[in-house]
């Protein structure tokens, strides 16, 4: 029995010892391997790629208009490449698929057809409190543009001479336009529309100048300023007496939506 008992102690102090060893072995291999782990850095993962997309315009075709959007879109993607081309009313963008399809979304917001007003502009006039003519003139205006409609002569003004006192004597002439010239833009806005006037109406005395015997005297009313109107209700813009006779004049306007 003690030569058992000997012999088990024995074959369990040998085990003992082969794994200490074992264990004293692998510790320097763990210790190198962690170390190299703490030692690597981790990779940086960059998201999305640049893209190139021509987005185009189909409503708004002002030079002012495509230049606020492009400003628009500057701002809100700092990081973009935006190039405008006016001709083909379009925006190339040059950015990350992200940032094109928000681009692509804040267009479909803005680029919306523009509401069209017509507006008749009505000159009653008046001599000595006795109705004389009513003269209605109608433009088509864009919300957000304007319209210049003229109508009258031009009248020879001779500023200058050149070459005098030879036989190639010319006369320096500037033409001015005379008669009437209505300008008008409109902006739509929560109260109704917004109407931009200048109405200037001019004619040419009888008297001259006593400049020259070719000099005119033109004569001159001015009218301008910005109201808001209601759809289909006219609106007196102003009521004045023309220089020189015994002329009265009123000027109201009325705005239609077309569509």
């Amino acid at each position: 029995m003690n030569v058992n008992c000997d012999a088990t102690k024995r074959r369990r102090a040998h085990a003992v010892k082969v794994l200490v060893g074992l264990t004293l072995a692998i510790m320097p291999v763990a210790q190198i391997a962690g170390a190299q782990a703490t030692d690597e850095k981790p990779t940086q993962v960059t998201s999305g790629t640049e893209a190139y997309q021509t987005l185009y315009l189909t409503n708004l075709t002002q030079q002012n208009d495509m230049n606020d959007i492009q400003n628009d879109l500057r701002n809100m993607l700092p990081k973009a490449k935006l190039d405008l081309m006016s001709p083909q009313n379009a925006i190339s963008i040059r950015a990350t698929p992200e940032d094109i399809q928000l681009a692509q979304k804040l267009l479909a917001d803005l680029d919306r057809p523009r509401k069209i007003y017509r507006l008749t502009y009505t000159i009653t006039d008046s001599d000595s409190g006795k109705h004389i003519g009513t003269q209605h003139v109608a433009l088509t205006v864009i919300s957000g543009g304007k319209t210049q409609v003229k109508q009258g002569s031009k009248v020879p003004i001779v500023t200058g001479t050149y070459d005098a006192g030879t036989p190639a004597q010319n006369s320096q002439v500037r033409y001015q336009d005379v008669g009437l010239n209505i300008e008008a833009s409109v902006n739509g806005s929560a109260n109704g529309v917004e109407v931009r006037t200048k109405i200037e109406q001019s004619s040419v005395a009888e008297e001259k100048s006593g400049m020259g015997p070719q000099d005119p005297v033109v004569r001159q009313t001015v009218l301008g300023g910005t109201s808001t109107l209601s759809p289909g209700k006219p609106l007196l813009l102003g009521s004045l007496d023309v220089p020189g006779s015994t002329r009265h004049q009123e000027i109201e306007v009325v705005a239609e939506l077309v569509r």
